[in-house]
């Protein structure tokens, strides 16, 4: 009997530490849940664009890694949409005009805010 309050005290604090274990995991994973269905919706949204622009893919993980990796080309020193189509050209064995339609399609996709500082050149001439 004099042993029972010491018990139950160490029995609730294991519960509230393991409801608050518990909900601080719970906070954690909804984050990086909403960032993994997040980046689903744009990666699909980015394989549907192909697919309507006529772009034929077979491997759905890889094309859309290769469409993220657009956006740090064009920004690395040099990159310009002409070197950015090549490379995709090259390292994927597409035609060159079917590596534009992917280059145009990733950058309205994952950073459409380049598109603008690429418009220009391609309306004069």
């Amino acid at each position: 009997v004099i042993y029972a309050p010491k018990i139950q005290a160490t029995t609730l604090w294991f519960i509230a530490l393991t409801a608050t274990l518990a909900a601080a995991a719970a906070m954690l994973a909804a984050p990086l849940r909403a960032d993994i269905i997040r980046v689903d919706i744009i990666g699909n949204s980015f394989l549907n664009a192909l697919t309507a622009a006529g772009v034929p893919y077979s491997q759905p993980a890889r094309t859309t890694a290769e469409g993220q990796s657009v956006c740090p080309m064009l920004v690395q020193p040099g990159g310009d949409f002409d070197s950015v189509v090549s490379k995709m050209a090259i390292g994927n064995g597409m035609s060159e005009k079917t590596a534009g339609i992917f280059t145009i399609v990733a950058i309205a996709t994952y950073c459409p805010a380049m598109i603008a500082p690429l418009i220009p050149s391609r309306l004069t001439g």
